[in-house]
């Protein structure tokens, strides 16, 4: 292209010229009332996120890493236990089961859905003598297979836990948005996520009244009534600035999401008219040498929080300089697996043990995807793309 095109990874303050004109007005509002930790605002959130998930109940928190951790927390998970999660995520799945003096078991990945799936699972739970609970993820927006992961937890007598941080308003396979299906469901309102606050906050969903009603006291150190406290709980209260934003762009969130659908959609098509093979297959075999997304079939829905692609691992690395050049964001998610970390060398889980998560640690590349990229924009990514690889990439080869 002849003119220079800068593209973000991410660009809120796009996003946040649309709402401009609602959002302002309630923060006025919420500083003009000085009420800033919990109060309506956050009451007013939590009702609109159980009845959006479809849950009977929702309890607000400090962050999408605090979820986590009440969750966990709710089911008395301690030390000596242990939680299966993946090693192909963002640290704060496994880092909320440490913090507690329990032993993350990791499992593998489908190369094909980047989620950890019921024979990797499986396989952890063989592994463990202590099993207290699953904690899948739902990776990149995209639902795990809960159909045949919740018999595993029935099976060994242990809650479900579902990480949808990156995935507010996907849905799996039975149509049924995440969150609500396992025992309890954890959120992130981190500004990056498809549902981003003006700061951190996070959120749990479950439809079991006394794991609300502890959850709710363990936000707000363990305490009921005031100053009286049965058990040790945390500082992680959600705060009513966030509450009142999110509160706004929560009416947004089902036409953002189909903005990033749209956008996927064409990334795929660019693609796939240029060779790419699709995640899951042998990249040695490609035709371009390049993956993108595979895509679910309805009534699945993702959300695509990341839109993810393969690259041979030789060529990663200088492709994300070329991008840099380029003035294209984008990301690795993530480049060191969660087995491979230093603070977890004391579990002694050995590389190559998760053959699909280190290899995608090596070959993955998030482009950007939010709801407000142009096509313009898009085209440029894929142009620069795939004249990279048809350059340095051998046909057939890896």
């Amino acid at each position: 292209m002849s003119k220079e095109i800068n593209v973000p990874l991410l660009d809120l303050k796009a996003q946040y010229e649309t709402i401009r004109d609602e959002v302002e007005p309630v923060i006025r509002e919420v500083v003009e009332s000085q009420w800033f930790i919990m109060g309506p605002n956050v009451a007013d959130f939590e009702a609109a996120v159980a009845d959006y998930c479809g849950t009977k109940y929702a309890v607000g928190c400090a962050s999408g890493s605090d979820a986590l951790l009440l969750a966990l927390m709710a089911n008395d998970i301690g030390p000596g236990d242990e939680v299966i999660c993946p090693s192909y995520t963002f640290f704060a799945t496994a880092g909320s089961i440490w913090r507690l003096g329990a032993k993350p078991v990791f499992c593998d990945i489908d190369p094909k859905t980047y989620n950890c799936t019921p024979e990797t699972v499986a396989e952890a739970a063989s592994r463990c003598t202590n099993l207290k609970a699953i904690m899948p993820v739902h990776l990149f927006g995209q639902a795990v297979d809960l159909d045949g992961m919740l018999p595993i937890a029935e099976s060994h007598g242990v809650p479900l836990i579902e990480d949808g941080a990156q995935a507010i308003g996907s849905r799996d396979t039975t149509g049924v948005r995440v969150g609500t299906r396992g025992q309890v469901g954890c959120f992130s309102f981190f500004p990056s996520k498809n549902l981003g606050g003006f700061g951190d906050g996070g959120m749990v969903t479950t439809n079991d009244a006394d794991l609300a009603d502890r959850m709710k006291r363990l936000r707000n150190h363990g305490m009921e009534p005031k100053y009286y406290h049965d058990e040790v709980g945390l500082n992680s209260r959600l705060d009513a600035l966030q509450a009142a934003v999110l509160n706004i762009k929560l009416k947004h969130l089902d036409n953002w999401s189909e903005g990033r659908r749209s956008n996927a959609k064409r990334y795929n098509t660019l693609f796939d008219e240029a060779g790419a093979g699709l995640s899951g297959s042998d990249l040695s075999q490609s035709q371009l040498g390049l993956l993108r997304p595979w895509t679910p079939e309805s009534p699945a829905y993702h959300i695509y929080n990341q839109y993810v692609i393969r690259v041979p691992a030789a060529v990663r690395d200088d492709l994300r300089a070329h991008l840099v050049d380029r003035k294209i964001g984008h990301d690795v998610y993530y480049p060191v697996p969660l087995h491979c970390q230093v603070c977890f060398k004391e579990l002694a889980e050995a590389t190559g043990s998760l053959p699909e998560t280190e290899q995608a640690a090596k070959e993955t590349i998030a482009l950007p995807v939010y709801p407000e990229l142009s096509s313009e924009q898009q085209h440029h990514v894929v142009e620069t793309i795939v004249e990279f690889v048809q350059a340095n990439v051998a046909v057939g080869a890896s």
